[in-house]
């Protein structure tokens, strides 16, 4: 017998959409994403990219009937939502088995593509409000949907709060007006239930990978819902799914690029997966006595960044805070790896992935020609920068000289080379870069360096 509180199952009545953005695709990454079984009761399939939806075909009424049927009396169903429902006959079989099976519904209306293909028959909306919202236990409508379900034109927060009231009436439990639309300065969605009304807000984020979006919200909080949360905790999970997915979103196809909902999930996979490799380089740099040769004044710090789709800002890129100090004939890391715990490494780490996806690791080390003479009989590739050229406009800005240095230096050798130094300048230590796509692979080509020393 499964036990829901391990292995939660949630479906998706929805369609298909061959660009792999929204309907049962997203849904089904939404679900994986948040540790839920998805299943699927397939209702239409759609052609469609990122800029056009150019043919839909409908799935047969028994056909609808026996997907749920299956899952429901062999797996069973924790919550479900519906997405594409083109059709009233579609919407009245979806709902005759919602009455039988009784599971928690989340019913997201879609009526219009984002590409502004319509999804949903116009003859259709009246059957979705007087079949379907009555069994909901959340409806999530953006601003236009809402419109239509409210009989109101929605042109600030206020009016969202009304129009989630008058949409309560129609018998649904929880009404989300998503906030997507609104003219506020952050997103903002409402959530009005039981005569209560809650604001969940996220940055609003400058993008147009925005395919998907309410497929994912809606998916995320029937996901919650099968985990057996309260409404409002889903709905709040859910909307930080949402922004994530968003904010990593995948910029492909020529219009609107389909949202990240893998992200949630992948970037914490991925932060532990970092800073494991990074203190078993750390653990090799303690072992190493010849790489205190290497040590600049400022000392040594190792910098690993998240893959380029997560990295952003120096907050992505891990390293070792307060760096990493010689002792004696030893070098030993001030503390465990932490993300943000560099800044000029990291800063170097984010400019060379800009050019070379691949390298994400790299150690500062100190300058002298001993040094570069040993790189260059080590084999490795060298490029670098001279701060006295830097221009005025990059020198005033905090956080610039590193960025422009860096990429000075890949531009001159045309790739993204093992080395880059500057010679320092007026009150700056000179200082030596390796680049590296693991910390293991910089630490292993800072030991060669100090092998070769003279």
């Amino acid at each position: 017998m499964r036990d829901r509180r391990v292995y939660p199952v949630a479906m998706t009545i929805a369609g298909s959409d061959s660009g792999g953005g929204a309907g049962i695709q997203a849904d089904l990454k939404t679900f994986a994403a948040m540790g839920v079984h998805g299943t699927v009761a397939l209702t239409a399939i759609t052609a469609q990219n990122t800029v056009a939806v150019t043919k839909v075909h409908e799935i047969p009424l028994d056909v609808i009937e026996a997907q749920i049927d299956a899952v429901a009396s062999d797996i069973g169903i924790d919550a479900a939502k519906t997405g594409m429902l083109s059709s009233k006959e579609i919407i009245k079989t979806v709902a005759s088995k919602v009455k039988q099976y009784g599971f928690p519904l989340v019913v997201d209306p879609v009526m219009i593509a984002k590409s502004g293909a319509p999804l949903l028959r116009s003859d259709a909306i009246s059957t979705l409000i007087e079949t379907l919202l009555p069994l909901a236990t959340v409806v999530t409508p953006n601003k236009h949907e809402a419109e239509l379900l409210s009989n109101m034109k929605i042109a600030s927060l206020d009016d969202a709060i009304e129009a989630a009231k008058r949409i309560s009436q129609k018998g649904v439990k929880a009404v989300i007006v998503k906030g997507g639309h609104l003219e506020e300065a952050e997103a903002t969605d409402v959530l009005y239930l039981d005569g209560r009304v809650e604001l969940f807000k996220t940055p609003r984020v400058d993008t147009t990978t925005t395919h998907g979006t309410g497929c994912s919200f809606s998916a995320a909080i029937t996901a919650g819902l099968a985990k057996g949360l309260e409404i409002v905790e889903a709905v709040k999970e859910a909307k930080q799914l949402i922004y994530k997915a968003i904010k990593y979103g995948l910029p492909i196809g020529a219009g609107h690029g389909p949202v990240n909902p893998s992200a949630y999930a992948d970037i914490d996979a991925e932060k532990f997966r970092v800073l494991k490799l990074l203190l078993e380089a750390v653990n090799e740099i303690e072992s190493s006595s010849e790489l205190t040769r290497l040590a600049p004044e400022s000392q040594i710090n190792l910098a690993y960044s998240l893959p380029l789709k997560y990295a952003r800002e120096i907050a992505d890129v891990a390293a070792i805070p307060g760096r990493i100090v010689k002792v004696g004939d030893k070098l030993k890391a001030s503390a465990c790896p932490s993300f943000g715990a560099s800044s000029h490494v990291a800063r170097a780490i984010l400019t060379a992935m800009k050019f070379n996806p691949e390298i994400r690791a790299a150690m500062n080390v100190k300058f002298s020609p001993e040094i570069i003479d040993a790189c260059k009989r080590a084999g490795l590739t060298i490029s670098s920068y001279d701060r006295r050229e830097e221009p005025p406009d990059v020198k005033a800005k905090e956080g610039a000289t590193i960025p422009w240095g860096v990429e000075t230096a890949v531009k001159k050798a045309g790739f993204v080379p093992d080395i880059v130094y500057h010679e320092g300048d007026w009150g700056k230590e000179p200082m030596t870069l390796i680049f590296g796509k693991t910390p293991a692979e910089v630490v292993n080509k800072a030991k060669l360096i100090a092998n070769k020393l003279t």
